[in-house]
């Protein structure tokens, strides 16, 4: 891959294209919540213009998002102060307002007819993001800050099993969701939010009566309760095998494969911030997750990018260059600050993710000949003149021309119309 141009060079193959237009979304969920949020999902989408596009919903809630959990790091960024209630509180409204319009855009594309390959990636991919900052926020707001190696397991973890999730789909071709996912781990958090803007963060700080732990603890053992029904539910995939040939993922790949681009990622990430002698982790936490985390969204990417394609995983990628110096450094007795390194691993990371992003979805939009934030229509103004423009055209012709040539023309554009209808019918936003 050219390590600066994108441009110049195609990141899907002919032939993953042609996979992913054959490519079939499957999804089974077992959650407990989602059946009970239908209606208010149901009446959202009826709600929403026809003209705004999937794709620009996901998005919308994606910024909502991460500028409300940017804004609650700004107040606290090693996660021991304790942010403004307010803050809080913006988190857990921007947070319920991702989750609803992620909920809808798929509805929102069926609504359309503009389902297509492209929106399942984008919202994949604006997921793999969302990870990072939902799980840094609730851990901000529930001052784990106090505790760095119980943030760590919890971010890390958060982002592991994401990608976990969608190394399972790599293998059996089915997303899966378990009782308690995604929605019901996006509700808890937000009632996280919610508790510390009533009560305030340093409430969980305070001893649970007679117990004698920290209310934060508790958070901790529901939660890590959680990743291990997670954790066991994903373990079965290597006991059932894969849906390729002989147990192999869909794509005709060992069912561990993915393992590698993970291990690349988390791996150096606890030993960077267990042997930082400046302690680089503990004292800037939010930037490291955040800078690690752009990282495991790149990978979490192209493995969902290789299972759309049914194609082999690269291992390798540019991403890996901000923690593959930060580990060179303290190889060599940190002759850089780690922080600038931290920071430039924060900022390559970013552009490189979102720069592979946009060009994956340029070349999809050109394959599939659709837009990404827009869906095809006519106004009606514009369809009223022309239709009269067509009318006063054809009772022209029909005055200068025979018969026959005037029922030739009335044909042609009756049989131009109904085509053009049908094509933007069909057509996937």
């Amino acid at each position: 891959m050219d390590l600066f141009n994108y441009k110049d060079h195609y990141i899907l193959t002919p032939q993953q294209l042609r996979k992913l237009s054959e490519h079939k979304y499957s999804c089974f969920s077992a959650s407990l919540m989602d059946p009970l949020l239908q209606p208010w999902w149901n009446w959202l989408v009826s709600k929403t213009p026809l003209w705004l596009a999937p794709n620009l919903i996901t998005i919308v809630g994606l910024i909502l998002n991460i500028v409300t959990t940017l804004i609650l790091i700004s107040y606290s960024p090693n996660g021991v102060d304790a942010p403004p209630r307010w803050t809080c509180f913006l988190c857990a409204l921007g947070l319920f307002i991702y989750q609803s319009l992620d909920s809808i855009d798929g509805k929102q594309a069926r609504r359309t007819n503009t389902s297509s390959p492209l929106g399942e990636l984008f919202d994949h991919g604006c997921d793999s993001i969302s990870t990072v900052f939902v799980a840094l926020s609730a851990c901000i707001s529930c001052q784990l800050g106090h505790y760095p190696n119980w943030l760590f397991f919890q971010c890390f973890c958060a982002i592991a099993l994401f990608y976990c999730a969608h190394w399972q789909t790599y293998v059996s071709g089915t997303l899966r969701f378990g009782r308690i996912d995604v929605t019901e781990a996006q509700f808890s958090i937000i009632a996280i939010h919610l508790v510390s803007a009533v009560m305030g963060p340093e409430f969980w700080l305070t001893k649970i009566p007679i117990v004698g732990v920290s209310w934060n603890y508790t958070i901790l053992v529901f939660i890590t309760f959680g990743y291990a029904l997670n954790i066991i539910n994903f373990s079965k995939m290597f006991i059932e095998g894969g849906s390729g040939k002989n147990g192999s993922s869909v794509a005709g790949t060992s069912v561990l494969s993915p393992s590698i681009p993970l291990t690349l990622v988390v791996l150096p990430a606890l030993i960077i911030a267990q042997k930082s002698p400046e302690n680089i982790f503990t004292e800037n936490c939010s930037l490291y997750i955040m800078a690690f985390g752009m990282v495991a969204a790149k990978v979490t990417n192209k493995l969902v990018i290789a299972h759309m394609t049914k194609a082999e995983m690269e291992y390798l990628d540019w991403s890996l260059l901000g923690p593959a110096l930060l580990f060179l450094n303290q190889y060599f007795n940190c002759i850089v600050p780690e922080l600038w390194l931290l920071w430039f691993t924060l900022i390559w990371g970013t552009q490189d993710l979102l720069r592979y992003c946009a060009q994956v979805c340029l070349e999809i939009c050109k394959h599939l000949r659709i837009d990404l934030f827009r869906i095809p229509y006519t106004p009606k103004g514009a369809s009223m003149a022309s239709t009269a423009t067509s009318t006063h055209h054809h009772t022209s012709s029909s005055h200068s021309q025979s018969s026959f040539g005037g029922n030739a023309d009335k044909n042609g554009g009756s049989s131009h119309r109904k085509s053009t209808r049908l094509t933007n019918k069909n057509k996937p936003h």
